[in-house]
């Protein structure tokens, strides 16, 4: 009898049972006065008059009038690059004691965005808010009692200066709570080997000595790392390996691509849950079974706008104009786009983080990540969202029963027009004509979205579609960045960079 997973499942049950309706709105309200009245003293804070903000009638509106949207070259610029030089109170009382290195799915530079104390225990309180939500997915008892397998980046974080820097998956590593060392794998020694091939090797190594009932982390690593100790040991599935594994929680990246190819991997369904936990802050994850959207944190040190999506607000390259308007949680719409802003304890203000959402249920804050504001393929009109991307695969891993978790593709000018060019990563050994990929992702696009119908009869002459290995991928990343880690492959290139990525794909196939 699991005695201890009983004591912990009744625990986490009655707290949930405590826990009370929630109001997100009046949440939301209440956390960008604390963000205000704990910055007003800072340099930011007395720039912008924080002072004078929290004595209006309205403050999430003289909030959104007063301050201008930034970007990170901009409040890095204007700013941040007075905290990595060790000035304090610049934009958040004091000094952060780690810096978060975020390349995100562009360029190989790296971000260095403040992490404070205040952000570190608002990802702890989230992650407990997550592990209270388990009492909604009926988890059995012995679960309670299985260790957790976090595939993040190493924790063997770099001195700079009096911080640390590191990914975001680290750092949160590095401060995991005491009481949790006992069920966390692969634990600190290997968490801290900062190759990710000799990590994961390590991984598969020892992977017989632990009993893992559940998975985190982003889905082609996780992927990879499975197929290595899968490989390692001559089985046919990873339950051979961990038979009570039941959930996997995902992030990063949308799961529905690499649900497929993922699921070949088990030999029993599992339970998968989403997350969003970014370099700025953990912002939502799946509340409940019903449904694969996520809640949003309203209540934990980050304060949420939305500007809607509209080819008007938006600029080529991802920034905002200066006009474009911002709702706030009680002004939002069902099934629209909108560009996250996100004001934090970090002392990002008005932040956009680059991704775009869509709302699946106002009145519980539930959302779907349906893109990047700089992956949306418009260069000819089609309009078309990373989710549509997303979908059009999906379609056509059905139609050819073949497993493509990763995909990237650019519109891409030829001789006699436009053509939206795609490369599919995919290990399949069916032997599948690029011409009949194009005519399904083509034909499933036309139907699914009006505007890449309309692209189709003007400037966009059709598709073009190219096999590669699923490696090829992740060696694309690794070249590119870094393995492992919150490193994500780019599904939308511009021409430049696609034509970086053919050229590797030549040296590669």
């Amino acid at each position: 009898m699991a005695i201890i997973g009983n004591i912990i499942k009744g625990i986490i049950e009655a707290k949930d049972t405590l826990s009370g309706d929630e109001n997100p709105v009046e949440e939301q309200q209440k956390v960008l006065k604390e963000l205000l009245e704990t910055a007003k003293d800072t340099q930011f804070g007395k720039h912008y008059r924080f002072e004078e903000i929290l004595a209006s009638d309205n403050i999430q509106e003289a909030f959104s009038k007063a301050i201008p949207y930034h970007d990170y070259h901009k409040i890095s610029e204007e700013w941040w690059h007075k905290t990595i030089e060790g000035e304090p109170d610049v934009t958040w009382p004091g000094s952060p004691d780690f810096f978060a290195l975020s390349s995100g799915t562009t360029g190989k530079k790296s971000k260095r965005i403040p992490v404070t104390n205040a952000m570190i225990d608002s990802i702890k309180s989230a992650g407990k808010k997550q592990i209270f939500a388990l009492s909604n997915f009926d988890m059995p008892a012995d679960f309670f009692e299985k260790e957790i397998m976090m595939l993040g980046s190493s924790t063997d974080l770099q001195e700079r200066d009096g911080h640390k820097e590191g990914e975001i998956s680290g750092i949160s590593a590095s401060n995991i709570p005491f009481w949790f060392k006992k069920y966390y794998k692969p634990g600190d020694e290997i968490a801290q080997i900062d190759d990710w091939d000799e990590r994961v090797l390590t991984i598969a190594k020892q992977a017989k000595q632990w009993d893992i009932g559940a998975l985190s982390g982003i889905p082609s690593w996780l992927e990879l790392m499975l197929k290595k100790v899968i490989e390692y040991h001559k089985v046919d599935h990873i339950h051979e390996i961990w038979p009570n594994l039941q959930v996997y929680t995902s992030g990063g990246v949308a799961f529905d691509p690499y649900e497929k190819s993922f699921n070949a991997l088990l030999g029993k369904p599992i339970q998968i849950i989403d997350t969003y936990l970014a370099s700025e802050g953990f912002l939502a994850f799946q509340s409940r079974p019903e449904t694969t959207s996520m809640k949003l944190v309203t209540d934990n040190g980050v304060y949420f706008e939305f500007v809607p999506f509209k080819p008007e607000y938006v600029n080529q390259d991802g920034s905002l104009t200066n006009e474009a308007p911002s709702l706030t949680l009680d002004q939002v719409e069902e099934d629209e786009d909108y560009v996250l802003i996100i004001s934090t304890v970090t002392g990002a203000w008005r932040y956009i983080i680059g991704d775009t959402i869509a709302f699946t249920d106002v009145e519980r804050a539930e959302i779907k990540i349906t893109g990047r504001t700089k992956f949306f393929l418009n260069t000819v009109g089609s309009q078309l969202s990373v989710n549509k991307l997303n979908d059009a695969v999906k379609h056509l891993e059905e139609t050819l029963d073949i497993k493509i978790p990763e995909y990237t593709l650019c519109a891409k000018r030829f001789d006699d027009g436009f053509y939206h060019s795609w490369y599919l990563g995919t290990d399949s050994e069916k032997s599948i004509a690029g011409e009949k990929a194009a005519q399904i992702l083509d034909d499933f696009l036309k139907d699914a979205n009006k505007n890449y119908k309309v692209a189709r009869s003007k400037a966009l002459e059709g598709v073009k579609v190219k096999f590669v290995p699923q490696q090829v991928f992740a060696d694309w990343s690794g070249a590119n960045k870094k393995k492992g880690g919150q490193v994500k492959m780019e599904r939308v290139m511009g021409e430049e960079k696609f034509a970086e990525w053919e050229a590797f794909v030549s040296q590669e196939v």
